[in-house]
């Protein structure tokens, strides 16, 4: 698919910071993890990446961020908007911080379509807001290939935590290879926050099998009555 590329991604990220409410409500000083997926759909998998996250990272907030569309997965694959928005909620409530845990439209609210585009009118609108993108491993072996993904590196902290079925492949990904000296120790999770950039860290973390391929590929198998 050639309009992905691993360089920069264009600066233009949609609408000027402040023309589209996020509804967010976040303030300076916050410690908050940005969770973004289809959620396709959301499941208890999802709610233990977000609940190791916000524990291991002694964040504030954890947004899980719905995305329109995956550029990399077939629409035709993809549940509604609101159908996946519903089902985040009940995986969010799942966690143990489940007051923390924010479920958002937020990419749709401000007219984004790139995780990059996203996350540039985020940390525009919200100044002095400690951001960190979170994903589980299986995301990291792919990572190479979202557009600018070098720019989300350096955009802000990344915490990459263990999800089953990728645990070799994310370490020896492009991203983890190209970005090796500055990965930040596990016993030094704490710190990403407010780390200068770039900077990631690696979380090992008791692995929950549950995917949203295969709960599609069950409901295919085993439709309902």
């Amino acid at each position: 698919m050639s309009f992905f590329h691993a360089g920069p991604a264009a600066q233009a990220f949609g609408p000027r910071p402040g023309a589209l409410r996020d509804g967010l409500n976040l303030a300076p000083g916050m410690r908050v993890g940005l969770f973004g997926g289809s959620f396709n759909p959301a499941h208890d998998g999802h709610a233990h990446v977000a609940e190791t996250a916000m524990r291991r990272l002694d964040l504030d907030r954890v947004i899980w961020m719905v995305s329109k569309q995956n550029p990399l997965k077939d629409t035709a694959d993809t549940a509604p908007l609101s159908e996946r928005m519903a089902s985040a909620r009940s995986a969010a409530a799942m966690a143990a911080s489940g007051q923390a845990m924010v479920v958002s439209d937020v990419e749709s609210r401000i007219r984004t379509g790139w995780t990059v585009d996203t996350l540039r009118a985020l940390t525009a609108r919200h100044p002095g807001v400690h951001f960190v993108w979170l994903m589980g491993s299986d995301n990291l072996a792919s990572f190479h290939l979202w557009r600018g993904w070098t720019d989300i590196m350096r955009l802000m902290p990344v915490a990459v935590i263990a999800r089953p079925g990728s645990l070799l492949n994310s370490r020896t990904a492009p991203a983890a290879r190209r970005f090796a000296a500055f990965r930040l120790p596990a016993g030094q999770a704490r710190l990403l926050p407010t780390a200068p950039t770039p900077a990631w860290t690696y979380l090992p973390a008791p692995l929950n099998p549950r995917s949203s391929t295969a709960i599609r590929a069950a409901r295919l198998q085993f439709p309902a009555a």
